[in-house]
């Protein structure tokens, strides 16, 4: 069993506490970025996992190529060249003022990546599975080629595909947009991951009857999206969407929804009432999703389960990265969010 995943990562900045830009004279540096968040909580939880991209022949490049290694991730097919490592800043909101992020990531490693750079054959040898998300097409036309490469491949060699939509509109710069570059890549997978806005932005798909800015979705609206996701690409076996209701920006209520073509699974709801970072929440639903789709095979609702669980942990880590164990994950799904000391 290996998992393959590919997109950006970089270096992330972040304002101490809740400090505004404007405040602060120190920035915390971690790494992060949708499918190598994905790949650690993969490794976290004994999941064989491969993150490819570019990275710069430097020494950032190097401690990033480092950090990822730390936590149990493949980088042996990680392609070297380019000037630079993408940054993000990140500046964490309180209560009724958002979080913000401000990205420097033109002319990175990976926005220059062109097809032929990637020996895919060797990367998916052995491989099960590969993941990318509406990130990667979104940074360049290059990205966005290698990222299709990357899916044909798979297609041809029978390994499934799953991806998260992922629109960003602070993303989509270099003269396309979402809606006429995803939907070839979406065509040629069969796992897609999505909430209300990735769906109208990125396929032109609304749902209807939602609301999201009271702290409560009603989750059988999603099942008409679904459906029309499914009828638009036929390679589609599930779509996964994800539930997120914002009371503040410290109190979200947190679920998900599966629709296998024939049954809507929906998982139980969590209040988060006091969020560490949020960041790389929906990555870690999907690591979670991945890991419980290959380890509960069969077991649609106890593979989201697990998902929805492992995200609502991560709201209470810092850093982009999903660090928390299967057994404390399966230990929430049974009911225990007590939070008690384990000695």
């Amino acid at each position: 069993m290996k998992v393959v995943t590919f997109g950006e990562i970089m270096l992330r900045l972040a304002t101490p506490g809740y400090l505004r830009f404007s405040q602060s004279t120190e920035l915390s540096a971690t790494f992060g970025g949708g499918e190598a968040n994905v790949a650690v909580s993969l490794a976290n939880y004994g999941i064989p996992v491969d993150f490819v991209t570019r990275l710069p022949k430097n020494d950032i490049g190097q401690a990033c190529m480092m950090d990822l290694r730390k936590y149990g991730v493949n980088t042996s097919h990680i392609v070297w060249g380019g000037e630079r490592l993408g940054i993000y800043f990140l500046e964490t909101g309180a209560v009724s003022r958002g979080s913000k992020v401000v990205y420097d990531r033109a002319h990175s490693a990976i926005s220059e990546i062109k097809p032929g750079m990637i020996d895919w054959d060797k990367v998916f040898d052995g491989a099960n599975w590969f993941h990318w998300t509406g990130i990667t097409p979104a940074i360049s036309q290059g990205a966005a080629d290698v990222c299709l490469e990357a899916i044909k491949k798979a297609n041809e060699k029978g390994i499934t595909v799953s991806c998260d939509l992922n629109y960003r509109k602070n993303l989509w710069k270099y003269g396309k947009k979402a809606g006429e570059v995803m939907p070839e890549l979406v065509a040629g997978t069969d796992i897609v991951l999505g909430n209300e806005e990735d769906a109208e932005m990125v396929l032109g798909i609304k749902p209807e009857g939602v609301d999201v800015t009271g702290g409560h979705v009603e989750a059988a609206a999603y099942e008409s999206v679904s459906k029309q996701i499914m009828a638009k690409f036929p390679r589609c076996k599930k779509v996964i969407t994800t539930l997120r209701g914002s009371v503040n920006a410290n109190h979200n209520s947190w679920s998900g929804v599966l629709w296998d073509g024939k049954q809507l699974f929906e998982a139980p709801t969590y209040q988060i009432t006091h969020i560490v970072d949020r960041v790389g929440g929906g990555d870690s639903f999907m690591g979670g999703l991945i890991y419980g789709l290959l380890t509960y095979t069969g077991d649609d609702q106890k593979a989201l389960n697990f998902a929805v669980a492992a995200s609502c942990l991560k709201h209470t880590i810092y850093g982009d990265y999903n660090q928390v164990s299967v057994d404390e994950v399966e230990k929430l799904m049974g009911g225990d969010a007590s939070g008690r000391v384990a000695r």
